[in-house]
């Protein structure tokens, strides 16, 4: 495949032994909605994550269906934090070792803690970031959670 784009994830990946499809986009995604249409999935079988902070610097990613907005104020009861944000924009590279439109709940280069909204569940196969905005890649939903062992819990709007 000559459209093929290697990165720490895909490199990963195929470490593992996971299957996986990529997904190449002809041009940048820069909606969760242009993301699932260029790669030609429901919004609902993406993996959104959101890098959340509280005032003591706790980090969580949290996890969520595509189509779903997360609660911060359903993390923060969860972790039990007084506060919790989204971080600065200006943040998640250093936090993550993604660029913002990236973030994958694999690889994260900061120890957090991963929240999974249950809904994720609900299909077999999703879709999560490369690493790249050039393309997605698909996996079935037990391997990703094998690889990154979140938490799960009710924590969208």
């Amino acid at each position: 495949m000559n459209n093929y784009i290697e990165t720490k994830v895909t490199q990963f990946l195929t470490e593992q032994q996971v299957n996986f499809r990529l997904l190449p986009h002809q041009t940048p995604a820069v909606t969760i909605e242009d993301a699932a249409a260029q790669r030609g999935v429901r919004a609902s079988q993406m993996v959104k994550s959101i890098v959340l902070r509280d005032m003591g610097n706790l980090y969580a990613l949290a996890c969520a269906p595509g189509d779903q907005s997360v609660d911060p104020k359903k993390v923060r009861a969860l972790l039990e934090c007084r506060r919790m944000t989204c971080v600065d924009l200006e943040s998640v590279a250093d936090l993550t070792g993604y660029q913002i439109g990236t973030v994958t709940p694999l690889l994260l280069t900061t120890p957090m803690t991963i929240i999974f909204d249950h809904r994720i569940l609900l299909e077999e196969e999703v879709t999560i970031s490369s690493g790249s905005n050039m393309a997605g890649i698909a996996l079935q939903r037990d391997d990703l959670i094998r690889l990154c062992c979140p938490m799960f819990a009710d924590i969208c709007r």
